[in-house]
């Protein structure tokens, strides 16, 4: 595994639209590999691939330490209630803002294994695939922060 170059806002990459994934090679097993080990190293809670320079629709989450949740073409198909909380990204570094998001999300998305399943989540983890899944689309938290604190 390799820590990887974590972009920062400015970089054009961020604000691109990423690619599905066709097919899972061992690649792209590698990248996610990569990218659980650079969130890990860097302390943050998720990652996107376009935060390591790669336009492909590949998410990592983890707010339960040693539970990673790889999402690979991840859709929000169901979100319900409403949370304003802080929130930092590993791309907007010494920066935090208030956003509002879903309180409750369901997410569809492909494993590993190549299988789709379904994954909802709740405060914390319901944050972490808005804003992870919002880098997929060229989207930052800053975009829709309430307030934003240096």
């Amino acid at each position: 595994m390799a820590k990887l170059k974590i972009l920062k806002i400015g970089d054009e990459t961020l604000r691109k639209v990423s690619r599905k994934v066709d097919v899972i090679t061992p690649r792209i097993n590698t990248l996610i590999d990569d990218m659980i080990e650079t969130m890990r190293d860097a302390d943050g809670c998720g990652l996107a691939a376009p935060q390591v320079g790669v336009l492909r629709r590949i998410v990592v989450v983890e707010v339960e330490e040693g539970k990673p949740i790889v999402l690979i073409n991840p859709k929000i198909i169901a979100q319900a209630g409403v949370q304003e909380e802080i929130e930092g990204c590993l791309s907007v570094p010494g920066r935090n803002g208030k956003t509002r998001r879903p309180r409750h999300v369901t997410v569809r998305a492909m494993g590993r294994d190549g299988k789709e399943f379904e994954v909802s989540g709740s405060d914390l983890l319901a944050r972490a695939f808005c804003h992870e899944l919002d880098h997929l689309d060229g989207k930052l938290y800053i975009d829709e922060a309430i307030e934003m604190y240096d």
